[in-house]
């Protein structure tokens, strides 16, 4: 049962992702010049605010929809 919420999250983070690099490649490109002028404490910080993040969303889907 687990793995199938692994394949599934995998499955949605690759639609994200490709949808950004289909319809926006502009956007990553502008993207990853922002991150290049960050000093690296900066990148951890947005890295463990993006982590942060997703996991707070899960643990509200987990929470508001028990059956998930």
């Amino acid at each position: 049962m687990i793995i199938g919420y692994i394949i599934l999250a995998l499955g949605l983070v690759l639609i994200v992702e490709g949808l950004v690099y289909a319809l926006a490649p502009s956007l990553v490109e502008d993207l990853l010049a922002a991150l290049r002028n960050l000093s690296l404490e900066q990148r951890r910080i947005v890295g463990v605010v993006a982590l942060a993040s997703g996991v707070a969303l899960v643990w509200i889907a987990a929470t508001v929809l028990p059956g998930i």
